[in-house]
């Protein structure tokens, strides 16, 4: 089952649309959303639904930087309550722990960490697909809010040091140009923006720590949307695999429990930690295979293997031929619809 995002998700796609020639309503009745989505932003849609009309609405308006453009102009108050609490905080590391914990609240696909090395930070932001549908435009309009959020704090001017992207790159980059300036790059090993951890220290002249209080009960006191379990593990089972991390005892320590409590609270969703890592896994690779721009030995490191062999060996047993043998198949029905 598909999880749910805010409709504000969906703001600036009637804008987008109509530069790009396309009828936002009709787009979206196609996708069998309701209309009212793009008035109303606090409807909660599901997720996959949202990110089929994106990649929709790219392809035909022949716009391949259409999910970035919607997130170019975009403020806090998108994140809606989040975003309040995002607002008042002190420092943009603050912000940030306010983002990574409560995310889930705007969509239940996005998982968000920040991890520090040295004196740089690393914001990866990732968006769980479903049964292998693309999620570019998703994650150029994830990474693109991200930064409107980091510019809010550090101003119109500031840069990041890099922005990464994991899908190939675009026939043109000049939005991707205009939005991060120089820094782009695609064709990594993950989503998200690489800065100076000094950025996240630096003050937030207009917090007001009063109102930081009353969101953050506000946000404790609103309807628990982390009641699926299950979402939240495959956002982190998203994170965690390509850094060779993903064990049940690291995805309940993320979400503060033992595994015993993640075992038991995934069997109460009629699912397994085991089941959801080989779902995510054969998700990922269908994604990979659609991209084809990277070898099998890099993909198994993306899908958590420790080796190739290893990965041979699952691919053989999960679909019963040799994982070469699947990617000699899907190039040629690329190059047959070509």
């Amino acid at each position: 089952m598909s999880g749910l995002v805010r409709s504000a998700s969906l703001t600036h796609f009637a804008q987008i649309a109509a530069a790009c020639d396309l009828d936002a309503r009709a787009l979206v009745a196609e996708v069998n959303l309701p209309r009212r989505c793009l008035d109303e932003p606090d409807l909660l849609i599901p997720v996959q639904a949202v990110e089929h009309l994106l990649e929709l609405a790219a392809a035909r308006g022949a716009e391949p930087a259409f999910g970035l453009r919607m997130a170019e102009s975009r403020r806090l108050s998108t994140l809606g309550p989040l975003g309040l609490r995002v607002r008042d905080e002190p420092t943009l590391r603050h912000a940030l722990d306010a983002i990574v914990r409560h995310i889930h609240m705007h969509g239940e696909s996005v998982a968000v960490s920040v991890e520090q090395e040295g004196n740089l930070v690393t914001i990866r932001v990732e968006i769980a697909a479903i049964d292998g549908q693309s999620v570019r435009q998703a994650i150029e309009m994830a990474l693109g809010t991200t930064y409107r959020v980091l510019s809010v704090f550090l101003g119109v001017s500031w840069r990041p040091q890099r922005v990464c992207f994991m899908h190939h790159v675009p026939a043109s980059t000049a939005v991707h140009r205009r939005v991060f300036g120089p820094v782009v790059e695609f064709g990594q090993e993950f989503n998200g923006i690489v800065c100076n951890a000094a950025d996240l220290d630096a003050p937030n002249p207009g917090a007001d720590p009063v109102m930081a209080r009353y969101t953050h009960k506000l946000l404790e006191q609103l309807p628990n949307r982390e009641a699926r379990v299950t979402d939240r593990v495959r956002q982190l089972i998203v994170l965690l695999l390509p850094r060779g991390h993903c064990r049940v005892e690291m995805v309940a320590q993320h979400l503060g429990v033992d595994r015993r409590t993640v075992a038991r609270r995934l069997a109460e969703e009629g699912t397994t930690f085991s089941a959801l890592v080989e779902g995510m896994r054969r998700d990922l690779l269908s994604r990979y295979l659609k991209d084809g721009a990277r070898p099998l030995a890099e993909v198994s490191t993306l899908l958590g293997f420790s080796g190739p062999s290893t990965f041979a060996q699952w691919h053989r047993i999960q679909f019963g031929v040799a994982a070469r043998t699947r990617v000699r198949t899907s190039h040629k029905r690329t190059l047959d619809l070509s």
